[in-house]
């Protein structure tokens, strides 16, 4: 008995040293991963809620617009829809589906991005308003007149 236990302690000791010997032959410890990058703002989120507010009040199923021509939160016409697509075909999908206002405004900014990769919000709305060349025609003012006092609605909410 009194040999069993000697070579109990005898293993407990050396694997008590075992374990207070440095590591040898072990990986390096495996480092912190880098914090995430944090989301940046969409730069044309206000932009998208102000027409989004003059075209549907806000409303994510809104009646068609312009006698049936123009479908979804962002009254988005076919013709619209095509140019839009047929500049980036990764889009996807049917007109109809312009009524889903995340797909929509994919759609959006496709024609923009194909229209005025370098426009400012009242260009945007304009041609989102009149076409590719809505920029440049007097009969958008007022819709972008619209979209301005929409966007200072949002700045002064934001701001409290």
């Amino acid at each position: 008995m009194l040999a069993k236990t000697c070579t109990l302690l005898a293993c407990l000791a050396a694997s008590q040293l075992a374990c207070d010997a440095p590591a040898r032959n072990l990986p390096p410890p495996v480092a912190k991963p880098a914090a995430l990058p944090t989301a940046q703002p969409d730069p044309h989120r206000p932009l998208l809620n102000a027409i989004w507010m003059v075209e549907a009040s806000g409303r994510l199923h809104p009646p068609d617009g312009d006698g049936g021509k123009a479908i979804g939160p962002y009254q988005i016409s076919k013709a619209y829809w095509t140019d839009a697509t047929r500049f980036d075909p990764a889009l996807g999908g049917q007109y109809e589906d312009c009524r889903n206002k995340a797909y929509a405004e994919q759609v959006v900014l496709a024609y923009w991005r194909r229209y005025l990769p370098h426009g400012s919000d009242e260009d945007r709305a304009r041609v989102h308003n009149g076409g590719p060349q809505g920029h440049r025609k007097e009969s958008t003012l007022k819709y972008w007149r619209k979209v301005q006092a929409e966007l200072a609605k949002q700045a002064a909410s934001s701001r409290g």
